[in-house]
């Protein structure tokens, strides 16, 4: 069995949620990556440790290439997203099971090799749904849609709107991980974190000052999550 890989984003940027951890760069055909490497399991900020990147900037065949270079085969990806509903509030955890990305075309290659039916790994899900359950009190809902939208800017009520009618959260990143990841073979599974209502949700307007609110308040907890989730899933015994 290969490595565990924790892809972290905004809500634990700049934290390790496990001690011991190396800075490394790895070097791929797509540019190099920084990230912190243990026996057992790496970890990637996808908006980078040294050099934040919005997420329009991010390569994301530059991340993941660097995880398969060390041979990871599995991923967990912690995603911030917007709540669609007025239900999936500040505070939700949610592990979705399909995505709409109809904007994104991404692949390894660029001839034959693309054409690939992408998802998140169900058995992946199902081990990851398991564990957490075992570990935390802190509810991670199982299924949903996510939507990735185009970044860096949040949506307009309209776009909300209209998002809404197809999916449960809305994100700028995991569609693009999931579709790369399954070119190379690595099981990608991801726990979306409600960090704010949706432009419009619930008839209030977004502000910056909301989703850097949110973040705070799930970022305790998310870490308290994270750690028996690691300590477990990345044992390759």
């Amino acid at each position: 069995m290969g490595r565990l890989a924790l892809i972290g984003g905004h809500s634990i940027l700049g934290h390790e949620p496990a001690g011991g951890m190396t800075p490394r760069t790895v070097e791929t055909p797509h540019g190099s990556v920084d990230l912190l490497e243990a026996p057992s399991h790496v970890l990637l900020q996808r908006h980078g440790l040294s050099e934040y990147r919005t997420a329009r900037r991010i390569e994301h065949r530059a991340n993941i290439a660097a995880l398969a270079q060390l041979g990871v085969d599995r991923a967990i990806s912690i995603a911030s997203v917007g709540g669609l509903r007025e239900e999936l509030g500040v505070g939700t955890f949610l592990c979705p099971d399909d995505f709409i990305a109809l904007h994104l075309g991404l692949s390894f290659s660029d001839e034959h090799g693309g054409e690939r039916v992408p998802a998140f790994d169900g058995s992946w899900r199902e081990r990851l749904l398991s564990v957490w359950a075992r570990h935390s009190d802190v509810e991670l809902r199982d299924g949903g849609v996510y939507w990735q939208a185009i970044g860096p800017r949040f949506e307009t009520p309209a776009e909300i709107r209209l998002i809404a009618s197809h999916a449960d959260v809305v994100g700028m990143t995991v569609a693009s991980e999931c579709v790369l990841a399954g070119e190379l073979g690595i099981a990608y599974a991801t726990v979306c974190v409600v960090d704010n209502l949706a432009n419009g949700v619930g008839g209030a307007p977004l502000a910056v000052e909301d989703f850097e609110a949110g973040k705070a308040t799930n970022r305790a907890r998310l870490l308290a999550a994270i750690a028996p989730l690691v300590a477990e899933l990345g044992d390759a015994r």
